[in-house]
């Protein structure tokens, strides 16, 4: 089978979405048919289904695991990254890479512009800049780093599910109320993918740093709560609390609101806001949730 596009990573939560959009377009290996830390394979997939768009949604996401293995998580982030750029560079691919907000300390009171100086204080935010580092450099007039954040979709384990989960077994619920950032569903992501990588293929886009997440802001419990009522279960069983509360290995951005103004000019539609966002991604979140 040879394809316009090809999807790394296409068993995960947004790979599922980014292949399903693309439909007969795409060709979507997942890590059963393409292990991105294997060379030899990444080139020989590229050879054999000569894509024009590689949509790298492969990565290691477990940021706390990340904290004590480190090598393991640059080796599939940054190393793999740098073999599947490199790859790119010899067939003329363009590369679509999805990278994340951890790339940013978190203390902003602004939303970081997509120049801003990364200055990550995780080991899966390093491990993550490598791998947009690489893009750049070896892919300067194709390389594209799209980073995300707060990413829920009905393909896998997030925060959105979790809640659904917990509003039919819980009175009461605590979540966090001091982070904030921009809930993004993966379906409105894959959107954002797909006519990036139409625009790279027309010139209407310059390669580089774009920020691929929802317009507005909230914390966590905001999330919750709005989640709460758009099931409609009482918001009020969401009570605030602190990060405090729930320590972890790797520490969470307590800012992770990203700007969007790169896509001016590019012909993409920045995505909507993240309250009418979830309203339409809630009844799949539901059915996958509780079948």
């Amino acid at each position: 089978m040879r394809g316009r596009w090809l999807v790394t990573g296409a068993g995960g939560m947004l790979g599922r979405d980014v292949t399903a959009r693309l439909g007969a377009e795409a060709v979507g290996l997942g890590r059963a048919e393409l292990d991105l830390r294997d060379p030899a394979a990444v080139r020989a997939a590229l050879a054999a289904h000569r894509p024009e768009v590689v949509v790298n949604c492969a990565a290691w996401t477990a940021v706390d695991d990340a904290e004590g293995r480190e090598e393991e998580a640059l080796d599939v982030n940054g190393t793999a990254v740098r073999e599947l750029a490199a790859a790119c560079a010899e067939t003329g691919a363009v590369l679509l890479h999805v990278s994340t907000d951890y790339v940013f300390a978190g203390d902003a009171a602004v939303p970081y512009r997509e120049a801003a100086p990364p200055r990550p204080r995780t080991a899966y935010g390093r491990t993550k800049l490598a791998g947009e580092r690489a893009v750049l450099e070896l892919l300067p007039e194709r390389g594209y780093v799209v980073r995300t954040a707060w990413l829920y979709g009905a393909g896998g384990g997030n925060f959105v599910r979790t809640m659904i989960r917990l509003e039919a077994e819980r009175d009461l619920l605590d979540v966090v109320d001091d982070q904030r950032g921009q809930p993004t569903w993966s379906g409105d992501l894959a959107r954002v993918l797909h006519e990036l990588g139409d625009a790279a293929l027309a010139g209407r886009a310059a390669p580089g740093v774009y920020h691929g997440t929802s317009g507005g802001e909230a914390s966590w419990c905001e999330l919750a709560r709005e989640t709460f009522r758009l099931l409609g279960a009482d918001p009020a069983r969401v009570r605030a609390t602190t990060s405090g509360a729930y320590p972890r290995p790797a520490p969470r951005p307590a800012y992770s609101v990203l700007g969007h103004e790169r896509w001016h000019g590019t012909g993409v539609r920045p995505i909507r806001d993240w309250r009418a966002a979830l309203a339409g991604a809630l009844p799949a979140l539901v059915s996958a949730e509780r079948g």
